[in-house]
């Protein structure tokens, strides 16, 4: 996220900067130990808020997909082949 690749400066006249990513998309995954949806009710997302304006809107990507994994920590090895699978599915839908 460096200026002249992400977002480039104003000219001398000043106003906004200019964003260099726009057209691009993200999908950011978290995991977590707490469940996910305890985190999206109590806290509202706001990790991924914060990111998703501060960072990635501000340098033009957008739309920007979530996905939460919760309770890793204590989760099966069923569990965690099904995140995989998952994951693996997103990746190839994206192609």
């Amino acid at each position: 996220m460096r200026p002249g690749t992400a977002f480039a400066y104003p000219d001398k006249g000043g106003g906004f900067t200019k964003t260099l990513l726009r057209g691009r998309s993200a999908r950011v995954v978290v995991t977590m130990g707490m469940p996910s949806v305890l985190y999206r009710l109590w806290f509202l997302g706001h990790g991924i808020a914060g990111m998703r304006r501060s960072i990635l809107h501000f340098v033009g990507i957008s739309p920007v997909r979530e996905t939460l994994f919760g309770m890793v920590a204590g989760a099966s090895d069923a569990t965690r082949a099904k995140w995989i699978r998952h994951m693996r599915g997103l990746g190839e839908r994206a192609r």
